[in-house]
């Protein structure tokens, strides 16, 4: 059995014993943005899904919002402004949220990633749903940097959504990606997207990319069958392994396992496929403070045309 199939079959067997994922408070940053509005939606509808709680939370930054020429402070005045402004945010982004009534709305002061991680630990969030801003010119991602901040450190799952028309909730979700390397960093996000799909009803698409970037060449031309075989043997098993345990819970499970580099691979899929929403893993942060799996799920968050719910192997360095 090659080292592959042991980490699969290991984790098949893991999975049919781990508890399964439930969500009971939902956790919806906002700064009145039409991105922060479209995630509450989807937090509304994960509410309905597992009769959870929500939570609306926006942050002050007084800091931010004075500048660098305040050094001699700000009035009480600014800062009420600022607070007015946030409790306006909370306000429209609750409008929207269909007949899910927020159980709590916190206006809280500081820096806002702070305030949101701060707000998780203390409140017993189970996952948090929140806004990006995707990619804008050629460089800039994410809400400030907020969203970004937020994922690499948050110690529970973050579902990022975009203000786009494919990211409507529309009739909830139909159908579930869920990809896998066959990594240990890979194997938490199954059993959330799993718990999603089965609350859904969803058809979970098991997904394994045979990674060109794994061997030298950027193409099958150069690449020995003998290797191309194996990563073709490897990654159906891993996502088969997926498959079987959706399936075990009663849901329809696909599997495809698209040759190409991971990212790209996946963003086609979601579009091809009308993927509702992913949930794959993530690293977290490692000593150089970066987001991968292979910086896959970041590419997926920042370009998904469907949010993407990110889960956080635990962490070596922490």
């Amino acid at each position: 059995m090659s080292t592959a199939a042991v980490v699969t079959w290991n984790y098949h067997l893991a999975a049919r014993t781990a508890p399964v994922p439930m969500y009971d408070t939902i956790l919806v940053p906002t700064d009145g943005s039409d991105h922060a509005r479209r995630a509450a939606e989807h937090g509304a509808y994960l509410a309905e899904l597992f009769d959870a709680s929500v939570h609306l939370l926006a942050a002050v930054d007084v800091n931010a919002a004075s500048g660098p020429f305040s050094a001699g402070g700000v009035d009480d005045e600014f800062v009420a402004r600022l607070e007015a402004k946030a409790e306006s945010a909370v306000d429209a982004t609750a409008s929207g949220m269909g007949s899910v009534e927020p159980v709590r709305r916190e206006v809280v002061t500081g820096r806002p990633s702070d305030v949101i991680l701060d707000y998780v630990a203390d409140h017993d969030v189970d996952v948090v749903a929140m806004g990006t801003h995707g990619r804008s010119g050629l460089k800039r991602v994410l809400t400030g940097s907020v969203a970004e901040h937020v994922l690499r450190r948050s110690p529970v799952p973050v579902l990022s959504v975009r203000a786009t028309e494919d990211t409507q909730v529309d009739d909830g979700y139909d159908d579930v990606l869920i990809p896998t390397d066959g990594s240990e960093a890979a194997a938490p996000a199954v059993d959330h997207g799993v718990a999603v799909a089965r609350r859904a009803n969803a058809r979970v698409h098991a997904v394994s990319v045979v990674n060109l970037g794994d061997v030298t060449t950027g193409s099958e031309m150069g690449i020995p069958q003998g290797v191309l075989d194996r990563l073709e043997a490897s990654a159906a098993e891993a996502a088969e392994s997926v498959a079987d345990v959706a399936r075990e819970t009663g849901l329809e499970a696909v599997t495809a396992t698209p040759t190409g580099y991971p990212g790209h691979e996946l963003l086609a899929y979601v579009e091809d496929a009308g993927i509702d929403v992913v949930a794959m893993g993530t690293h977290g942060h490692t000593g150089l403070d970066r987001v991968v799996l292979g910086s896959t799920a970041e590419r997926l968050v920042r370009r998904s045309t469907a949010p993407v719910l990110t889960v956080r192997s635990r962490q070596r360095d922490e």
